[in-house]
Formats: structure tokens, C-alpha cells, sequence
């Protein structure tokens, strides 16, 4: 017997199954300041400990997206070493802060399959949750991918597509303990807009735009021990092409839209995110966000916006998500739903 692991298949896959995976991982500094050398991020909470503690948050956090990646990185292994690609999320509650020193470990549950009709491929639907060093839930999340079967013939299971939520309700998102905002800085922020200054329905174009890079991206997908084969190996993809990982995409899109939301300080929660199209080293991206809802929340000088954030290749001055056949418009790379934490 091989003593090593080619991976998952989608027919090694069943309903219900559960899977520990390896390795646990600790987060260090070293992660915040390389997670900062990568995105161009500058959001004020995750930057400056004393801004942090002025917050509530004591030790400071690092980003969200950095708990999310290393718990991410962990599932790769066992459900997507073989994808296609990643297809997309829902349901994902960070349900607290992540500081360095905190220990990460990921379990999956197979919530769904459902064969491709080429017979060639399959989407495999599973539920995702981090516990920290005390074994606590520190994220959660659900997503689907594309993952390729080792046998064409291989019987088809029968298919079950699990119905997830469009979005959470303010009510399911978990303020950090201690946050307020009553006393916020704005100028050390970098903007003076806050919650009231927001309108459900406007768009925001978030100007600047990053080329993606080979070295940068081979690097973050090291730095978060993503080993997926279409990342790495240009023989895994008829084009030969290497795939940015769709996470890479997010960041970079994240850390462009503090140019009109520096304030959206902490990422609560993503309702749906969707990878619309592939990315390659050599494209430049830009990102904007459209407002879709707000709410207040019971932490002192806290709301919450509900945004959609989507990157694109090239800059759409016109912010167009979708064609009149309602597919979406030529550019989109990635289309992103989440709840973000502001000034009141």
C-alpha cells in the first residue's frame, strides 16, 4: 500500500462523512506582517495595536481573512486537492477575534454531492468549522467545489444540493466582546465616514488597482499551506496556466476597498461569495462595493453594513455586475457578500 496521498476523488466523497483534518496552526505576527506585504491592506483595527485597545480589542486581532485562509488551507488536503476549481461560499460567522498565539484546527462535514453531466467531474458541498487551542469555534463556513473523479464510470451518487441561507440576519453575527466604538478616531482611521454616512444601494469604486503576480500568489498559497495542484503545477490545467487561488483574489479586493470603507474595520461574517471567473498572473484588479442593507447592533457605537464586494479584471468605471441576461458582466472575477463592523 502507498504510503502517500494522491487525495480525494469525487466518488471517495459520501453524504455525512466527517473529516479531521491536518495539521493544526498557530498564528503568528509573522502572518500579519506578511499578510500586509501581500494585499495592500491598511485598515486600522488589524494595523495598530493601540487603535485596537482604543476599540476594545486587547490583544489586537489580525485580519479576518488570515484566521480564514489558515483554516481554509487546512481543508485542501482532503477536499480539494484534485478540484477543478473552488465555486463558492456561504454561511461563514467569525466568532471571534484571532490574535497571534491562537492555535487553528479544521474539521469538514460533507453536506452535499452532486455529479456534473460530463460525467467527468463532480460538486462536492461541505460545512467547515475551526475550533482554537481551548477548542472553541473560532469560524465557520460552508462552500462547494468542483472536484474531478478518478473513474468516469464510477456510479453517480444520488444528488443532494443542501439548501444554504442567501444571507445571515444581523441577529446571527457575533460582535466581538468588548467592542465600542463610542470614542473611535477617525483621523488615525484615515476617513471620516461612518455608519449614517452609508446609503442602502450605492456603489463605490474603489479607484486603485494590483497586478497579480506568480511570485506573490506561489507565495501566499505556501503561506497558508493551500496545496491545491492547480495552484502550483502548470501540468494540472490543459492550459498550462498556474490558477490564483480564489482567497488571493478576495484579500487583494478587500485591501483595495479602504479607499472608500476604511471604516469597515471587521469582517463579520460572508453571506455568499461566488469565484466568477479565473485569474491569472498578469491581471490587474480592481474592486468596488455596492451598500445592500444596514443595521444597528447592540455593541456601543457599532453597525453593521452588509456589502457586496466584487473584483474585476480591469477597471469598470460603470460598476456593472451582471448583463441584461442576468449572466455576469465580462470582467467579474469574484462576487462577495459580508457583513462589515463601522463607526456609528
Amino acid at each position: 500500500m502507498s504510503k502517500t496521498n494522491p487525495g480525494n476523488f469525487f466518488e471517495d466523497f459520501t453524504l455525512g462523512q466527517v473529516i479531521e483534518h491536518a495539521t493544526p496552526r498557530t498564528v503568528t505576527d509573522g502572518d500579519r506582517a506578511l499578510y500586509g506585504a501581500l494585499y495592500p491592506t491598511r485598515f486600522a483595527v488589524p494595523s495598530s495595536a493601540a487603535f485596537a485597545a482604543s476599540v476594545g480589542l486587547d490583544p489586537a486581532p489580525v485580519e479576518e481573512l488570515i484566521a480564514f485562509h489558515i483554516a481554509f488551507g487546512k481543508t485542501v488536503p482532503d477536499v480539494s486537492l484534485n478540484a477543478v476549481a473552488n465555486l463558492g461560499y456561504a454561511e461563514c460567522r467569525f466568532h471571534r477575534p484571532i490574535v497571534a498565539g491562537d492555535t487553528l484546527s479544521t474539521r469538514s462535514e460533507v453536506i452535499g454531492l452532486k455529479q456534473n453531466s460530463n460525467g467527468r467531474t463532480g460538486v462536492v458541498y461541505v460545512r467547515s468549522t475551526a475550533t482554537d487551542q481551548h477548542g472553541e469555534v473560532a469560524l465557520e463556513w460552508a462552500r462547494w467545489v468542483m472536484v474531478h473523479k478518478r473513474d468516469q464510470d464510477a456510479p453517480a451518487p444520488e444528488p443532494v444540493v443542501p439548501e444554504l441561507a442567501k444571507a445571515l440576519s444581523v441577529d446571527d453575527l457575533v460582535i466581538p466582546a468588548g467592542l465600542d466604538f463610542s470614542d473611535y478616531d477617525f483621523a488615525a482611521a484615515g476617513e471620516t465616514h461612518r455608519f449614517d454616512d452609508y446609503e442602502v444601494g450605492e456603489r463605490i469604486d474603489h479607484v486603485d488597482g494590483v497586478t497579480l503576480s506568480e511570485s506573490e500568489h506561489m507565495m501566499a498559497t505556501r503561506l497558508w499551506q493551500n496545496t491545491a495542484k492547480v495552484h502550483f503545477n502548470v501540468e494540472a490545467r490543459p492550459d498550462g496556466q498556474r490558477l490564483i487561488y480564489g482567497g488571493h483574489v478576495i484579500s487583494m479586493a478587500r485591501a483595495l476597498s479602504f479607499n472608500g470603507l476604511a471604516n469597515a474595520q471587521l469582517v463579520s461574517a460572508i453571506n455568499a461569495g461566488s469565484h466568477t471567473a479565473p485569474a491569472f498572473a498578469g491581471d490587474t484588479v480592481y474592486a468596488w462595493s455596492e451598500v445592500l442593507d444596514k443595521a444597528e447592533t447592540s455593541a456601543p457605537g457599532v453597525g453593521a453594513l452588509r456589502l457586496r464586494l466584487v473584483a474585476t479584471k480591469g477597471r469598470d468605471e460603470s460598476m456593472t455586475l451582471r448583463t441584461e441576461d442576468q449572466k455576469y458582466a465580462p470582467g467579474v472575477l469574484l462576487d462577495l457578500d459580508y457583513w462589515a463592523l463601522v463607526p456609528r
